[in-house]
């Protein structure tokens, strides 16, 4: 299926900078303890949304140099991002979900393995007001469930829980494929290391 976007220069710019600086801000603020399901699912949105847009345009940035500025005067471009963005979240979404309830599942001993696909489409429906391409959402829902049925829950927190959403920041960067290969390790290993960063914190305030 094609996706399409109905890109406007202005907006895309502005919506740009406010998912730059907002999910730095959130992940500065004060840590709220995680008591519940809703409490989880928040931070899941927030901390997916900050390490998938912190990598992907940390990675333009660095591949870019100079000319990263510039290139948001490219529509095109800009619709690339746009697209590469959700994917990515999208599958950040999926991981950190997966981690969460399978380490609450066996470290704490309280099973939540049934509000997991009820935790992603909340979390995709809230996304629409956000103008999550509809496809996107769909083809998400479809990748999640496939995952769930294969998932090993007892294992799932010990082995390698991030590989899909570091390996989807590698296929939908809007980067030339001849370079994106040689970039490939330190693009998996920089949204690894932010991944590191909120297992940290989820350990640490985790309440059930």
């Amino acid at each position: 299926m094609v996706m399409k976007y109905k890109v406007r220069l202005r907006d895309l710019k502005l919506e740009y900078l406010k998912e730059y600086v907002g999910p730095i801000f959130n992940f500065l603020k004060p840590k709220k303890k995680i008591k519940n399901i809703p409490d989880l699912k928040n931070f899941v949105q927030k901390k997916s949304a900050w390490v998938s847009q912190e990598t992907l345009y940390g990675y333009l940035k660095t591949r870019m140099g100079a000319k990263y500025v510039l290139m948001f005067d490219d529509e095109i471009f800009l619709g690339s991002i746009n697209k590469a963005k959700w994917n990515i979240y999208a599958i950040a979404l999926q991981d950190l979900i997966f981690y969460c309830i399978s380490y609450i599942k066996n470290i704490l001993n309280i099973d939540h393995t049934l509000n997991a696909i009820e935790i992603y489409k909340e979390i995709l429906d809230e996304e629409k007001k956000n103008q999550m391409p509809q496809d996107v959402i769909e083809n998400s829902i479809r990748k999640f469930e496939e995952r769930l049925k294969k998932i090993n829950w007892q294992e799932y927190h010990l082995n390698l829980p991030f590989t899909e959403s570091s390996l989807s920041l590698y296929e939908w960067s809007p980067i030339a494929d001849e370079l994106k290969i040689l970039d490939k390790k330190i693009v998996l290993n920089s949204m690894i290391l932010k991944w590191d960063n909120v297992k940290k914190e989820f350990k640490d305030i985790i309440n059930f």
